[in-house]
């Protein structure tokens, strides 16, 4: 970043807080304090109006606004909170982009809008499941962007799961999507001549070729819709014991779940699967409480999955 760029960035960082420390504007662009002082003096000398306190920091005169922009303190929450979801869901180089982007927001905002945001940044977490990756060191969600953007073919080196398999692919990038913890990547792929679904963090190598692509593809939106029509899902309604529905709640979602309704002492669920051998075994967690409506295939493996646990464990006996 060149002088000129910095200068401008402390100017905004300046206005994004009350008080800014000289150590926290030499940690973020990774220079010396001596140089903080000297970018400091040339804000000065430009005419913006500083405050500055020995021990404390600086601060700039309340009503000193660049931007003709002004936000509500909802809204401003509302960038507090996309902050975090950005922190933990998104790679590296797009959570630094937004961090950047923050600090214009904050810059524009009034001295009680600042300290309210302050006073929240402890209180929002967003946390990860168990099952759900660290963010990723990389940059493939900015560098995929950029593609699309550009029209430009992707290359990228992929760890097929089913397969076990690494392949070198030229794709078509179409749009990037987060589903149960993962970013997925829909592109038309060349090699498999049609669409395909790549998860972002099993992509081991990436990068943007020279060549640009001129085929139209849909938009991910109606790419989503049409995938989710030709799916054959099969309906599953089940009812399970009031007692035991809660310790359900954080795991329907990932086996199709679309409705409920109370029934007595019990709660009825319907769901869509598409993979009927998946929701058995996922039932077998507490099918002792809860009772299979429809369909009947399902209730038969079921059955299947029981007697042959039956055989190989308690035969002996």
């Amino acid at each position: 970043m060149n002088r000129i760029d910095r200068i401008s960035a402390i100017l905004i960082q300046l206005q994004s807080r009350r008080v800014v420390k000289a150590a926290d504007i030499a940690e973020r662009f990774a220079i010396s304090l001596r140089t903080v002082y000297r970018d400091i003096k040339t804000l000065e000398e430009a005419g913006i109006p500083l405050i500055g306190e020995a021990g404390v920091g600086y601060s700039i005169m309340d009503g000193y606004r660049l931007p003709p922009v002004m936000f509500t303190k909802e809204e401003a929450a509302a960038f507090l909170t996309a902050e975090k979801f950005v922190e933990k869901l998104t790679d590296v180089s797009t959570a630094a982009h937004y961090r950047s982007a923050m600090y214009k927001v904050r810059a524009i905002l009034k001295t009680t809008e600042k300290d309210m945001l302050e006073g929240m940044d402890g209180r929002i977490e967003v946390l990860r499941t168990v099952n759900q990756p660290e963010v990723a060191a990389n940059d493939h969600i900015q560098t995929i962007l950029h593609s699309i953007a550009q029209k430009k073919i992707l290359a990228i080196g992929y760890f097929a799961q089913h397969s076990q398999e690494h392949t070198k692919r030229y794709v078509e990038p179409v749009g990037i999507f987060y589903l149960s913890g993962f970013w997925h990547l829909i592109a038309y792929c060349r090699l498999r001549k049609d669409y395909r679904d790549f998860r972002i963090d099993r992509i081991k190598s990436l990068a943007v070729t020279d060549e640009h692509y001129n085929s139209e593809h849909p938009s991910l939106k109606d790419y989503i819709a049409q995938t989710a029509k030709e799916k054959e899902l099969d309906a599953v309604v089940m009812v399970v014991d009031k007692s035991i529905h809660h310790h359900l709640e954080n795991q329907k979602y990932y086996s199709g779940f679309i409705a409920e309704k109370e029934i007595g002492d019990t709660v009825e669920m319907t769901f869509l699967t598409g993979s009927l051998e998946g929701f058995a075994r996922w039932y077998m967690m507490f099918g002792e409480q809860a009772e299979i409506i429809s369909p009947d295939s399902l209730r038969e493996r079921v059955r299947e999955i029981a007697e042959k646990l039956m055989q190989r464990n308690f035969i002996a006996y």
